[in-house]
This record gives C-alpha cells, structure tokens and sequence, in this order.
C-alpha cells in the first residue's frame, strides 16, 4: 500500500482509506502515515483525522499528529477552517481543538480561531485545558490583538489551571506587541505565583526581553535564579544569556558563559562572533573564528557575513583575506549575500581591483552588488570606471535606486566631476524616476559648493523640499572653508549649532574657516563657546593592521612609540629626505597662540603620521601601508604623505572619514582635490 501510495503521488483517496485503515490498526499504519509526505488536505480526510479513534491507543496524539501539524497551514489554504470549526463542535477531546488552534496560528487567522474559542468556552472541560489556553493566548499575540490575549489571561490568573506555559506564552504576547516591560513583569508575578524554580523555556524568554530593553540588571538577576536551581542549563538558555552580556557590552561575564557551556552549537559561536563584530573586536573576533575551525565547528556563510564587515570597518584587509581564503577552499558555492560582503571589505580597504573581480565573478548579480562595487570607486576616487559601470548597469536593464545616485553623487563631488553630477541629479528625477532624498540634495550641495559655486548651493538650500539636515549645512560651511566665504560660512554656522550643538566636528570647522582668515579673535570666540558648552575637540585617531593585530595611535600620543631609537633613527631619516625636497610643516592647521617649535612638534604629532612611522618600521619593503582614520586628513599631513610616498618608494594607502588617499610616488589619487 505505501509504493502504490507514492506512485500516484499520495491520492486523497488513498489517503482516506489510510486513515480508516488507521482507525482499525493504528499500530499498523503509524510508520506509514508519518514517512509519508503530506498533501494539501481535502474535507474528507479533515473529517477523518478530526474524527476521535476507536481504538485509545496513544499513537494519535503522539504520532499522526505531527504531519498534520507540518502542514497546518494546508488547512487555511484548501478553506478546511470553516470544516474544522464545524467539525469540532461535535468533538469534546482537546488535541484536535489544539492542532486546529495552531492551524489558526499558522495562518493567522483570528476570525476562525474567535470560533474555535466560542467553542471551547461551551466546554468546562476544554475551558481550563492549560494547552488550549497557551495556544489561544499565541494565536491573538500573533494576530496584534494583545488586549484579547491579555483579557483571557487575566481572566485565568486566579485558577490553579495556569501553568508555567501559559505565563511564558503570555511574557512572549507582551513583548511581540511592543510591552517588554509587561512581559517581565509576567515573568516576576509567575515567580510570586509558583514554589518551584522556573523552567528553561521561562527563563529564555525572560532573558529575549531584557536584552530587547537592554536590561543588565534584571538579567542578572535571572542568571541569579539559573545558578541557584543547580541544575544543568539548557542551551537555549545558555545562548540567551550570552547574548544578553554581549550586546550590553558585558564582555567578560559573556566570556565565563561561554567558557562555561557544557556544550556549544553553531548558533552559540555565531551569537559570539556577532557581537564581537559589531563592538569591532576585530582581533578576539578572528581568534575566535579560528577557534571554531580547531574544534572543527561547520561555520555557515552567515558567519562569515558577520566577520566581513567588522574587517571593512577598521580595514583589516590581512583578516578579510583569510576569511576570503576560507570561502575559497569551500567545496560550497557562496552566496550573494557573502560575495557582496566579500566586495565591500576589499572596497573599503582600498583594494578595488580585488573587489572588481568578485563582481566580475558573480553569476547572480542583485542591486545591492552594483551598488556596493559603485561605492567602491566612489569611495576610492576612480569616478571614470564608476560612470562606465553605471553605464553597463543600465545596458544590463538593472534599475538604479536612490543608494546608486547617492554613490555616484559623491563620487563626483569628490573628483569634480561638476557638470557630470547636475545632469546625473537630473536624469535621476527624470529618466528614471528616483526621487530625491536629503542625501542627495547633501551631495547637490557638496558638488556645487566644492566647486566654488557658492551661491548656487545656497539656492539649491533655500528650493529643496526638505527641511536642511545637519549633513547638507556641513557640506555647505566646508565649502566656504575651502573656498574663504566667511559669510555665508557663518549662516551655515548658525543653523549648525541649533541642529547640532554637541557636534565638536562643527565648531571645529568654522573655527578654521575664521583661522584661514585670520580672524583670530573669532577663533578665541569659538573655543570659549566650546568651553563653556563642555564640548571637546574629537582626538584624531589612527590605527594599521600589522600581521594579525591592529595598532592605534592617538594624535600627541605614542610616547613609548616615539621615545624608542628605531623611530627616532626613521624620524631623522625621513625629515632629511623630505626637507632636500622642500618640505616644511604648515602649522597653520594648529592653534595660533602657541610658540612655532610647540606647533611644528604638534603637526608631526598627528596620529596618521605615527601610524604611517610604525608601518614604516614593522612591515617589508614593497607592501602597501594601510592607514585608516577617524576624522579627515588635514592639508599638512597630506603633503607629508605625498613627499613620504616619494622619498621611500612606498604606497601609502589613507582612509579618513570621507574617501581613501592613494599615495605614490608624490602623488595623490584625490589629485589634490579633496
């Protein structure tokens, strides 16, 4: 009977008399009925399964039901709902109500399961079933009627029917519909409620919900409650808690769970590797990945889509590089996600050509890998091979969206391209039919300013149909900086300081737009309003990846760096190098009430000029030195950089802020325009 059912592919038929057989000998028949795969169910065999068995035996409950339950959604698909509800009326024993309940949630369906409840409210016995009353609670969560689920609750809170579940399915209601608080406090008034410890599954939710309200302290307070029934932890509830420390920030507690687990699947090492990600522990994230390699646990593409773009953020290109190792040596085909990852790492590390033959590469292609690969040359000041890209782009019937104009706007603010980037704002309004979001106008503004257009990106300002951002104002007062237009420089100023007042990087530039002016009383003004606002100036931060670590250098830090002799001996070598060459600090990128030699000691002081220095001494000839900072390069430094490249025959690759500095042999790639 079982080859003749899989040769007509499980005929409804066949499935019927199946299941009266079944009702004769479910011994018989159980094997059959749950190896074979279930079709789209017809009423007769609704019926039938709902129908009570005549024989007791335990195999309906425990067997039969889980195919059915596989495939509940089958019964809101074929219209069998309406059937089951009537079908259920003449039934009093609670499994096929529950199997119809989840059939509701499947489906999510509230109209059918407010049936199913009417029915089971006519039955006293069905109506303190605590199974019934859990999936009633879970169909109106998921069905965003939380003041139905919490009415039934509340309804049942004083009968000794309440179980532990059915707290936990109503902590689960809260917080899928927006009350987390509530859902703790359900957890705290179920404690009050029971003598005994509460379960793994309570405990699991309780720790979801206080890492959603990023609530450390209750959450220790439940890891309190697991330590005290001194029993073994669930791994469920293992993960929950390890997630809980890491994405607080409690990196040391979250290390004693981990260290501690008896046992650790895939999903415990990827909420570790994640976390570690996205705090940029790029070092203790990669040791980890090796570790899961020595213990021989299977990493998923996933995983390594996790790494990737920690090693993008702080350029760790050798880190990038292993894990691109990895993929390669996988007899699995990576997926797009991956490969997009992949691409954006190389791109933000200045490796564009490695980044261009991932694309080429790629037999499935989806927006987001144009997009990210468009970036790439924005991003790196190659705007030539950004228009021909775009230009294949559309040939190949791909539709921009507004994160393609965004990177190739910017592309063109960066390199000039002027005229370029005005009739590229307008074929996207016109030709296809993108419509302009801040970011763009930003970029408008940058391009226009950029140019020495000053006026012109004061109109674009005053006609945009959004209110100005903070981005768009700081594209125009970094405009007027280049450019030596205090005036409107100052009104930029002003409406910088109502939208972002706590913002140094702001005072910082109208500071030097006084500065190139030599208003210098104006810039005694600026800093007493930080003064007395409390605002600090952000330190300049600038860190390499030397072998498998990361090495970060603040600007006037360094000194154990400074004071050794291998430095002091490259320092003099360099200075003489580049002063045959003409070289002299511009110290007018410093404060100017200081003496000349505390200026000239502070320029060279600039944390991309340790870090460049350390690179210098720490890797071999002929590789690239890899520099990424946190705010942008000032002029002198750039300079520096340039004659640098020069004097040792080294590629200096800089990633501030906005874009990457290609240097060699004198030049810049930005071609001083930046």
């Amino acid at each position: 009977m079982h080859t003749y059912t899989s040769r007509v592919n499980q005929n409804h038929i066949i499935i019927n008399i199946l299941f009266v057989t079944w009702f004769e000998s479910p011994l018989l028949l159980t094997p059959v009925l749950n190896e074979s795969p279930m079709p789209s169910l017809d009423v007769a065999t609704l019926q039938a399964y709902l129908s009570p068995p005549r024989s007791q035996s335990l195999t309906h409950s425990r067997f039969l039901r889980a195919p059915f339950r596989q495939h509940s959604t089958h019964l809101s698909k074929s219209a069998n709902l309406d059937e089951a509800v009537v079908t259920l009326s003449s039934l009093s024993s609670p499994e096929p109500y529950t199997d119809a309940l989840h059939a509701c949630i499947s489906a999510k369906s509230l109209h059918h399961g407010q049936k199913i409840h009417s029915l089971i409210l006519s039955n006293p016995k069905l109506r303190r079933d605590p199974k019934l009353l859990t999936k009633l609670i879970t169909l109106f969560s998921v069905c965003r009627r939380l003041d139905l689920a919490r009415k039934l609750f509340h309804d049942a809170k004083d009968s000794t029917f309440l179980t532990e579940e059915v707290w936990a399915a109503m902590a689960i209601a809260f917080s899928r519909n927006g009350s987390p608080r509530e859902a703790l406090a359900a957890y705290v008034d179920m404690l009050c409620s029971f003598v005994a410890p509460p379960g793994d599954f309570s405990i699991s939710v309780a720790l979801k919900v206080c890492a959603e309200v990023k609530d450390l302290r209750f959450g220790r307070g439940v890891h309190a409650q697991i330590v005290k029934r001194r029993r073994k932890v669930d791994q469920v509830v293992e993960n929950a808690l390890l997630r809980l420390y890491m994405e607080r920030g409690s990196l040391e507690d979250a290390r004693k769970v981990f260290d501690g687990m008896s046992e650790r699947n895939i999903v415990t090492w990827n909420s570790l590797v994640s976390v570690l990600s996205k705090k940029v522990r790029v070092h203790e994230m990669f040791n980890l990945f090796r570790k899961m390699q020595e213990e021989r646990i299977g990493f998923s593409w996933a995983t390594l889509t996790t790494i990737l773009p920690a090693c993008s953020r702080v350029a760790a290109l050798l880190t990038g590089k292993e894990i691109h190792a990895q993929v390669v040596k996988s007899s699995e085909r990576p997926d797009v996600p991956l490969l997009n990852s992949l691409m954006d790492m190389y791109g933000k590390c200045g490796e564009v050509v490695y980044a261009r033959s991932i694309f080429d590469e790629m037999l499935n292609k989806d927006l987001t890998s144009w997009n990210i690969m468009l970036n790439s040359y924005a991003i790196n000041g190659d705007i030539e091979e950004e228009i021909k890209l775009f230009d294949t782009m559309i040939e190949s019937g791909v539709a921009p969206d507004g994160i393609t104009f965004v990177a190739l706007l910017s592309g063109c603010s960066d390199t000039g391209f002027t005229e370029y980037g005005l009739s590229l704002f307008e074929r996207m309004k016109g030709e296809f039919r993108v419509s302009p979001a801040l970011e763009h106008y930003a970029c408008l503004v940058d391009i226009l300013g950029r140019a020495g257009r000053i006026q012109e990106a004061v109109k674009v300002i005053e006609s945009m149909p959004f209110k100005p951002s903070g981005s768009v104002w700081g594209s125009l007062l970094n405009s007027c900086r280049l450019h030596g237009n205090v005036s409107v420089g100052e009104i930029a100023a002003k409406e910088l300081f109502v939208l972002e007042s706590l913002n140094p990087g702001n005072y910082v530039m109208v500071s030097n737009l006084y500065a190139d002016a030599k208003m210098w009383d104006k810039v005694d003004k600026i800093r007493e309003v930080m003064k007395q606002r409390g605002i600090k100036k952000e330190a300049g931060c600038s860190w390499v990846q030397v072998k498998d670590k990361i090495q970060i250098f603040v600007a006037g830090g360094g000194y154990e760096f400074r004071s050794s002799d291998e430095y002091k001996k490259l320092w003099l070598e360099l200075q003489e190098a580049i002063e045959r060459l003409g070289y002299a600090p511009d110290t007018r990128v410093v404060l100017h009430d200081v003496d000349e030699a505390t200026k000239v000691n502070w320029v060279c002081g600039h944390s991309e000029r340790l870090a460049t220095s350390y690179s210098l001494i720490h890797t071999g000839e002929g590789v690239p030195i890899r520099v990424t900072k946190n705010l942008r390069v000032c002029g002198d430094c750039h300079a520096w950089m340039k004659i640098v490249s020069q004097v040792t025959g080294r590629v200096i690759i800089l990633r501030d802020t906005k874009r990457f500095h290609h240097f060699a042999d004198g030049l810049c790639s930005c071609k001083d325009y930046w």
